[in-house]
């Protein structure tokens, strides 16, 4: 292990050197004086609960649920105790006892982007069931992988506290740090990679989207569940292969979902593996207790259907109450909701972007695959806590 991390520390000045010294590219047209730091926060605007009249039409009963679970955590933390105690006297059905809990408890912030927009992204995510088996067979052929024993993961924090929760990952040759398997790599079989089979599943675009789900249940021949989460990744950033079909017109991009994907996968089964190659990222699971709970998110603690929310940490912290002002998918039908930030994502990136939990099953899956509608979001914070720092707090 000491030679290891000898050789990391070696390889990461000259890694991080390199990223550094690239430079954008730079038009001859004169551009606005905007950098990208100011652009890429998230400004905290205060506002009295007074002139707050629009929340009292949010559905407050899913969110709620998941406070209660997030506190399990968040109370521990400081300036989250008081919070969370009050909340153990309020009924689990009081619509009314809630909101009066939440003026009580916490003060409403308007979330602005750095470049002055309120409205963003929000997405949708589900928790899947594949049909699949504990051992191979001609019909359940694809693998559910395990961390394989040769991932190696720096925490480059230890070396560089500025890089906090920042990670490298790789593996070694010889003496050498390389990058770890690719997509390609692992699905050709033709590298030397050995990785612990959890289960196998019956099919590749399921299996795809599981990985991107993060968590799902494995349905197997005797009826019984295994069910699956989060452990690792290959280190390889995420590319969306919606993206890709658009860029290769092989889709529209106003006909984009995880439907449209899948039924593009069915006509096109011979280019099917160099669409999924197209996105490097390769997702690690390990197995979870059975439990009829939610799968667990970012928090470590389970996710509620309608109620919790991936977000990027970088600007919004894990554990914060918001108020999300969006519309059902492929709708104009209102979607206000109390909800949780609970779960991260590798595509939920930027300072406005929220991807919605649906739930488990096919239903949330309909719901989840069609969703990409734009939305409001107005954080509560603590009374007496002051705001996140590093996020640009708008006074």
């Amino acid at each position: 292990m000491n030679m290891i991390r000898k050789l990391l520390v070696s390889i990461l000045p000259a890694l991080l050197a390199a990223c550094a010294t690239q430079s954008p590219t730079v038009s001859e047209k004169p551009q606005p004086d905007v950098t990208p730091a100011k652009v890429a926060q998230l400004i905290w605007q205060p506002l009295a609960w007074s002139a707050f009249a629009e929340w009292q039409g949010f559905d407050l009963s899913a969110g709620g649920q998941a406070l209660r679970t997030s506190c399990k955590a968040m109370a521990r933390k400081p300036g989250w105790r008081d919070a969370c105690e009050g909340l153990a006297s309020v009924a689990v059905n009081d619509d009314a006892a809630l909101r009066q809990y939440l003026r009580q408890y916490f003060r409403p912030y308007r979330l602005i982007s750095g470049d002055g927009s309120e409205s963003g992204l929000v997405t949708g995510y589900y928790e899947p069931m594949l049909q699949g088996s504990r051992k191979r067979s001609q019909r359940a052929a694809y693998p559910v992988y395990a961390v394989p024993d040769d991932l190696l993961v720096v925490e480059l924090a230890e070396l560089y506290p500025e890089l906090k929760g920042m990670r490298l990952r790789g593996r070694l040759e010889g003496r050498k740090v390389v990058p770890y398997y690719s997509r390609a790599d692992i699905d050709s079989g033709k590298a030397a990679f050995s990785g612990k089979v959890l289960a196998w599943v019956e099919d590749p675009v399921e299996l795809f989207f599981l990985q991107i789900q993060g968590s799902g249940r494995v349905r197997l021949p005797d009826g019984s569940f295994l069910r699956v989460g989060y452990a690792d990744q290959n280190g390889y950033p995420y590319k969306a292969i919606g993206k890709v079909l658009i860029e290769r017109g092989e889709l529209p991009a106003s006909k984009v979902s995880m439907q449209s994907i899948q039924g593009w996968a069915r006509d096109n089964p011979d280019k099917l593996q160099d669409l999924l190659n197209s996105n490097p990222s390769y997702v690690f699971f390990r197995e979870l207790p059975a439990s009829n709970d939610g799968p667990p998110g970012a928090q470590g603690l389970p996710l509620t259907a309608g109620g919790s929310i991936a977000v990027d940490p970088k600007f919004l912290p894990l554990g914060t109450p918001v108020l999300l002002a969006s519309s059902m998918p492929a709708s104009a039908t209102p979607l206000n909701r109390l909800v949780l930030a609970q779960d991260t994502g590798g595509a939920i990136r930027g300072p406005l972007r929220a991807d919605f939990f649906w739930g488990f099953g096919a239903e949330a899956g309909k719901q989840a695959g069609a969703m990409k509608q734009s939305g409001r979001m107005w954080a509560l914070w603590p009374v007496g806590l002051e705001p996140p720092s590093g996020v640009g707090n708008g006074g």
